[in-house]
């Protein structure tokens, strides 16, 4: 514009100005790279459309991005993605001995908790989810889904767990029938599994799998029409394997509960170095 109402050189516009040339003339050149990491950030929050920047990031560090979450942030707010609100945080009225703060679980297989989910196909019918979970490792050990429940299909399913991952040592769940059943009491106990049994009306004594139910409710069957009961089952087993292998979980640093393969945290590598 200068040159142009001035009608002098370059050279002249820019020293009147006091602008350098080589800024005058600078063209921007594309960064490979970023344009790669916007594209793949855009992609996973496509993918899973229930993820924040920071659950974002960790499944960029698992795929081999050296990126942090504040780099991933300015590309998202820069796309316009939508980071999920934090819910509110709950105060605790009391604590019952079968609480999660009073048992706190200290190894895998220590304790165990169990919860139900209510969802309905289509046709309106309802049926029931049993989520059963880990509370150390954070792994859903099981997503049993049927039309109906009773304390006796929850023997046969804790059985086949049992045979499969040992018995654990408590088993965590609310005052359902389904839960506090004589014939599944004493059943636990003579496998010496004692329950702990949260506060009646006090759903967040059972954070571990209260917090499980809200994810499987947030990220799938918020977003899932099931036309059958086995889409149903086909649909909830393959999300139960995602959440174990590949979603990866703030409280363990990134990881899955149940990576396919391991990948060593930037903390054990430390330690490691230390050792040397």
């Amino acid at each position: 514009m200068a040159m142009q109402k001035l009608k002098v050189s370059e050279r002249r516009a820019c020293k009147i100005i006091g602008q350098i040339r080589s800024t005058q003339r600078y063209e921007k050149l594309p960064n490979q790279e970023q344009e790669k990491l916007e594209s793949r950030v855009i992609e996973l929050a496509t993918e899973y459309g229930r993820y924040g920047y920071r659950q974002v990031t960790y499944l960029l560090n698992m795929e081999g991005w050296s990126v942090g979450k504040d780099r991933v942030y300015t590309i998202w707010r820069k796309e316009g993605l939508k980071v999920p609100q934090k819910q509110p945080k709950k105060s605790r009225l009391w604590l019952a001995d079968g609480s999660c703060i009073r048992h706190r679980p200290e190894y895998p297989n220590h304790v165990w908790s169990y919860d139900f989910v209510s969802e309905q196909t289509h046709d309106g019918r309802k049926f029931k989810i049993l989520n059963i979970i880990d509370e150390y490792t954070k792994e859903c050990l099981s997503s049993h889904v049927a039309r109906r429940i009773r304390a006796q299909d929850v023997i046969l399913v804790l059985a086949d767990l049992f045979l499969q991952k040992g018995c654990p040592q408590f088993i965590r769940s609310d005052n359902g029938p389904e839960f506090i059943a004589k014939e599944l009491v004493a059943w636990m106990k003579s496998l010496q599994v004692q329950p702990l049994f949260i506060q009646p009306g006090s759903p967040w004594e059972n954070g571990y799998c209260e917090s499980f139910n809200g994810k499987m409710r947030y990220e799938l069957l918020n977003g899932e029409i099931f036309y059958s009961l086995l889409e149903a089952k086909i649909v909830i087993g393959n999300w139960r394997k995602h959440y174990n292998t590949k979603r990866p979980h703030s409280s363990l640093g990134g990881i899955p509960p149940a990576p396919e393969f391991f990948q060593p945290t930037l903390k054990m590598l430390a330690n490691e170095s230390l050792t040397m």
